[in-house]
């Protein structure tokens, strides 16, 4: 008879558990990180928009669950997943090596290559030569890929200064308080490039392995609906519709 319970309850208790994983997906919090026009800003009214803003909403319409965006600083945007604050990051996070020890993340959903920007006066200098940038200051965002570029790379000869968000980054440059800069090339061309007195002053160069939505390492059957999802925006022309109202070209992986 004790057998017989245990089995009962057991039963029971596996499927509320399927129950509440359900419910878990009706409503999702996705954290990004603002500003990074193009992908992700503020329109004048202040609501949230950019390529993954309408992205991600596609997205959650495919999986048919409620998202809300939470506002969250990139320093601070991995410990926030892990301290559930959000289910999920959805905020151009370029996937390598050791963030994936600590997330798991979906299928890549798009690419771009980073580049250097400075004055236009800048343009003659060799950006992967350490003796040319000796003694430069150089912006980056902190905790991106590119600030671990130019750290492993230059940070022994430059004075590298890390920012909170890519606009402070920006008016330093602008200002004549950083002598280069390095970030995702679509937003130095949205940001920095709409000035004529300052350009990309080097060819674009690939890191990591392409941008993924990035959740808690247990929330695999997450992972599934998310890749699931941008698998169908892809295949449906909904992923192209959005990227040509961001960009004059394909960052579609």
């Amino acid at each position: 008879m004790n057998k017989i319970v245990a089995a009962v309850l057991a039963c029971g208790m596996a499927i509320t558990g399927s129950v509440a994983m359900a419910k878990e997906y009706k409503e999702l919090r996705l954290a990004v990180d603002v500003p990074y026009e193009p992908f992700e800003f503020k329109a004048p009214d202040g609501t949230l928009t950019g390529f993954e803003i309408d992205l991600g909403n596609a997205v959650c319409a495919e999986m048919q669950v409620k998202c809300e965006w939470v506002i969250q600083a990139w320093d601070g945007i991995i410990p926030g997943l892990l301290a559930r604050k959000y289910d999920a990051i959805f905020s151009s996070m370029s996937i390598n090596e050791d963030r994936a020890k600590k997330v798991l993340f979906s299928e890549p959903y798009y690419n771009t290559p980073s580049s250097w920007f400075g004055p236009k006066a800048s343009k003659s200098l060799d950006v992967a030569s350490k003796e040319a940038l000796k003694g430069k200051s150089i912006g980056v965002q902190r905790g991106t890929i590119q600030d671990k570029y130019v750290t492993d790379n230059f940070g022994s000869v430059a004075d590298v200064k890390r920012y909170t968000t890519s606009d402070d980054l920006v008016l330093d440059l602008k200002g004549g308080r950083l002598d280069l800069v390095f970030l995702d090339y679509p937003v130095g061309e949205t940001t920095i490039m709409k000035d004529d007195k300052f350009d990309a002053i080097s060819d674009t160069i690939q890191l990591g392995d392409g941008v993924g939505v990035a959740m808690r390492k247990r929330d695999k059957a997450l992972a599934e609906k998310f890749n699931k999802a941008l698998k169908t925006v892809k295949e449906n022309g909904t992923y192209d519709k959005i990227m040509k109202k961001y960009f004059s070209y394909s960052i579609k992986m």
